[in-house]
């Protein structure tokens, strides 16, 4: 087993069980790593995937009927068996599956009616697919600073109001909700639409409310590294049943099918008077997700499990900025994102890397990561990096300082005790980095210095 049906075992985190790692010599150094095998990631096979839902899957595939308008009624479909579960799932009154959560978020600003060219403003702190839907959709996106536990900053968005901008999309961005109800409010301040940008935050909650319904219509994927997982894929969901009946025709539901959505009224819409996008799901991916979602709840107890473990242990630890929920528990889990305040971020990140666990400075200028707002080209006429940073300042700032490291569910108590031991061990080493680079005041004799770790050529 992989950790993905253990039952949930109490952590083990005293304080005292990392002092040996506090004066180890780092890995960087050719020092021991504290883990030797590789960090579980989805990319790596570590999926929460059961035998069940592998029969699940081959049950769709042994029936050849794979594309999800066949001669059957809606509700013996595997997509409309899903869709029906995720509407009871969510307490929402419509579910649409499609092939992607940058299809779901796309097709929620066109059902919403955004007009084409409008302004549709994001936080400047996202994956890459949220702006890019919004170009898909025909709009155009504008980006908005972030606050320091890197959440969509209302203040900026209201200094900086245009009346262009016709739809808000905030993003629950690494699994940690937005401040989406005051966003929300301030949505209906203005006369748009708010549309959730969940892709990043399955399952997880604000106040006992799921993410993705405090908006007109909430966006997911079932991408491998999400919460449910079937390799590619997404859904959205809403009670709007026009910006429902816009989506389900532009999503591909031709000649007729965008009725078997309205079995017991007259669709808001004319299909044809929409274009056709193909961007439906099909039947094995939804049979595969219809058997993880009876699991969903406990890989989520098993994310929040780790989170819990890992961030407690190094909420306090000097040297470091653990990100912190809007509200207790308002996470996924999947991630542990810190900054590192005025230190060496991208120094940080390859250190807990030669330690044995994958970890990524989001700002890094050697990283062509797609979650820093200077790497997405294509929105920008200006070529130059440090101008294009220069529009949102504090955004870049701070994604400079942020080390990230992805949480499977599948990881272990002990697992997580190895991340605590190596954050701890890579910020004391940091720490006297910092302490011997700093000039000795005039009149005081400098003591024989301890080694520290070298700065490693960057490859």
């Amino acid at each position: 087993m992989n950790g993905n049906d253990e039952a949930l075992a109490p952590t083990r985190t005293g304080p005292g069980s990392h002092g040996a790692e506090l004066h180890g010599q780092l890995a960087l150094r050719g020092g021991a790593p504290i883990r030797r095998t590789p960090w579980p990631t989805y990319d790596k096979g570590a999926v929460h995937v059961c035998q069940e839902d592998e029969e699940a899957a081959m049950r769709a595939i042994r029936s050849h009927l794979y594309f999800r308008y066949d001669h059957r009624n809606e509700s013996e479909t595997e997509c409309g068996q899903f869709e029906a579960e995720l509407c009871r799932y969510f307490g929402t009154r419509h579910a649409l599956a499609v092939s992607s959560g940058t299809a779901a978020l796309a097709l929620a600003i066109m059902g919403a009616a955004v007009p084409p060219g409008a302004l549709v403003a994001c936080p400047g702190f996202t994956f890459v697919a949220t702006p890019s839907a919004i170009v898909l959709a025909g709009c155009q996106p504008f980006l908005v600073e972030v606050d320091d536990d890197l959440r969509m900053d209302l203040d900026d968005l209201r200094r900086r109001w245009r009346p262009e901008i016709k739809a808000i999309l905030v993003v629950h961005m690494r699994g940690f909700a937005a401040d989406v109800a005051a966003l929300a409010a301030f949505a209906a301040e203005m006369g748009v639409p708010l549309i959730e940008d969940a892709v990043p935050a399955l399952g997880a909650e604000l106040h006992g409310r799921k993410l993705g319904t405090f908006g007109v219509a909430g966006a997911f994927s079932t991408q491998s590294d999400k919460a449910l997982n079937c390799g590619e894929g997404g859904f959205l969901i809403t009670d709007d049943s026009t910006l429902f009946g816009r989506a389900v025709a532009l999503s591909g539901a031709y000649e007729g099918r965008l009725r078997r959505h309205f079995p017991d009224t007259e669709p808001p819409v004319n299909g044809l008077d929409l274009p056709l996008l193909s961007l439906r799901m099909d039947e094995i991916r939804a049979a595969l997700l219809r058997a993880e979602l009876t699991r969903l709840p406990q890989r989520l107890a098993l994310f929040h499990r780790n989170y819990a473990q890992v961030s407690d242990a190094l909420a306090d630890l000097p040297g470091i900025a653990v990100r912190n929920p809007v509200a207790p528990g308002a996470y996924l889990g999947e991630a542990f994102v810190f900054r590192v305040p005025g230190g060496d971020a991208g120094w940080f990140a390859r250190a807990l890397c030669a330690e044995g666990i994958d970890a990524r400075n989001i700002g890094a200028d050697d990283d062509l990561n797609v979650r820093a707002f200077w790497n997405w080209r294509f929105m920008y006429d200006d070529t130059d990096p440090t101008a294009i940073r220069a529009t949102l300042p504090r955004t870049a700032r701070l994604l400079a300082e942020t080390v990230d490291v992805p949480l499977s569910s599948s990881l272990t108590p002990d697992d997580c005790d190895q991340l605590i031991r190596a954050v701890r061990k890579v910020a004391a080493a940091a720490a006297l980095r910092t302490e011997q680079s700093t000039p000795t005041p005039v009149g005081i004799e400098p003591s024989t210095p301890t080694p520290v770790d070298a700065e490693p050529v960057r490859s």
